[in-house]
């Protein structure tokens, strides 16, 4: 009897596992099949606003972007069985969105053939997934990344580098931009951020006993020893030397604050991220005052609405303010508006371009859509057994919620603008593989969390 018990009680646990997984799966392809549909609607809508007509032409080029997401679902379908459903249908919804308004800007510009942004950008959505499927099927364990620490940080390093190689570089504002063979050009950094991602996640897992040692009590709070500052202070002058030799802002404080909020992580001392806050506004304070660039963003900023600045500077911030303000609550509907009269509205402000023809709910729609796949990734992270993985996948996550929140807050009037994009939105091949290379590592981690077993203490 006792035997025929244990031998049903094996044979549930085995049925249970083979349906969860399917049923994460299932509902995986039920919401990527939303998201195929929204962003076929919205190009749909697009073309009837702009043209009265449909064009079964670039119609057929987004079945790409549909047919490698549901590739992508496939091989994780196969190989990463517990990964999170609702990572991938996101970030294939926020493509299609962007893919849509690009489009739709090139439409008012008359962007024809390659000079189309919208088909770069389905060129390099298709390479982006791409990259993501071969991540998912050949990463098997994710924590062999913890065994390159340092290599991963010494790549990272050299790939800030790479636009002062002679060749390589192109002059276009901030140093951020290589060319390779001046066919393509990419920004080195937006893979610099993986790569120093995995390597703070290696390090402060090798060095967190040291960082959470006790320190001194002042104020209720446990302040780190000056000796145990080295780290911080390191990366401190990395991202001043990005900002000042590169000029780019934008990029300097995300790798900074993706150390902070990781360091936080790692030692639970809120000590950590006061210091981090206060290092950061000491940094852009003294760049404002040093540096003429950083100094015009300050200006522009704070007297955006003087008529000495918005024929020039800040006319993009103001452009994109009063678009935002055209779209109102519900928006001036797809392909009704005028967004292409703000400078650079397919990739810096994208953001108000969707604002002005979606309105504060289609605003707040995308956001909501930001906020829930930042929350899966801090969700999959805290589900983490080991610490490399938890230390990962916060990483990555809040690099997204940092680069929104820059982004939102810039085009707002919130924060100074800096140089950034929004994440799997903007024009842009770099930025897109990076953000879709995340997503293949937070499937890989997920899967891992959900199907390694728990250890219950009776």
């Amino acid at each position: 009897m006792t035997a025929a018990v244990e031998t049903d009680t094996t044979v549930i646990k085995a049925l249970r596992k083979l349906r969860m997984p399917a049923t994460q799966r299932n509902r995986e392809l039920g919401l990527l099949v939303f998201a195929i549909i929204v962003s076929t609607v919205a190009v749909l809508l697009v073309q009837l606003g702009t043209r009265d007509e449909i064009d079964p032409t670039f119609l057929s080029y987004c079945g790409w972007l549909a047919g490698l997401s549901l590739a992508l679902h496939i091989v994780t379908r196969i190989c990463a069985r517990d990964a999170d459903p609702f990572v991938l249908p996101i970030a294939t919804l926020l493509t299609g969105i962007g893919v849509a308004m690009i489009y739709r800007l090139d439409i008012a510009e008359d962007r024809v053939g390659w000079s189309s942004l919208g088909f770069r950008q389905l060129v390099w959505a298709a390479i982006a997934i791409a990259g993501a499927i071969l991540i998912v099927i050949f990463l098997r364990n994710y924590r062999v990344l913890f065994r390159y620490t340092y290599v991963f940080g010494l790549s990272g390093i050299l790939l800030l580098l790479l636009p002062f190689v002679p060749g390589l570089g192109i002059e276009a504002g901030a140093d951020v931009w290589v060319s390779v063979a001046g066919v393509f050009s990419f920004q080195p950094g937006e893979l610099a951020k993986i790569c120093l991602a995995i390597f703070f996640a290696g390090y402060l897992v090798r060095t967190r006993e040291a960082l959470t040692s006790v320190g001194t009590r002042f104020l209720g709070i446990t302040w780190p020893h000056a000796r145990q500052l080295g780290p911080l202070l390191i990366v401190w002058g990395v991202s001043l030397g990005i900002i000042v030799l590169q000029r780019d802002l934008g990029t300097g404080i995300l790798i900074f604050g993706m150390f902070i909020a990781m360091l936080y992580v790692a030692t639970g001392k809120a000590s950590w991220a006061i210091l981090g806050v206060l290092l950061a506004v000491a940094g852009a304070l003294a760049a404002s005052q040093v540096l003429p660039y950083v100094a015009s963003r300050f200006s522009n900023w704070l007297d955006a609405f003087n008529p000495d600045y918005i024929n020039g500077s800040s006319y993009q911030l103001v452009s994109g303010i009063f678009g935002l303000a055209h779209g109102g609550l519900i928006g001036t509907g797809w392909g009704l508006g005028r967004p292409d009269l703000t400078p650079l509205a397919h990739n810096d402000y994208i953001l108000p371009s969707l604002g002005e023809e979606l309105g504060l709910v289609g605003v707040f729609a995308i956001l909501a859509l930001y906020m829930v796949f930042v929350s899966r990734g801090i969700r999959i992270g805290i589900a983490g057994q080991d610490d490399f993985g938890k230390l990962l996948a916060t990483g990555l996550s809040f690099t997204i919620a940092l680069q929104v929140f820059i982004m939102v807050g810039g085009v707002t009037r919130l924060i100074p603008l800096t140089g950034l994009t929004m994440p799997f939105l903007a024009a842009g091949g770099s930025s897109l593989i990076a953000n879709f290379l995340i997503i293949a590592i937070l499937l890989r981690i997920s899967d891992a969390v959900r199907s390694r077993p728990r250890v219950v203490i009776g």
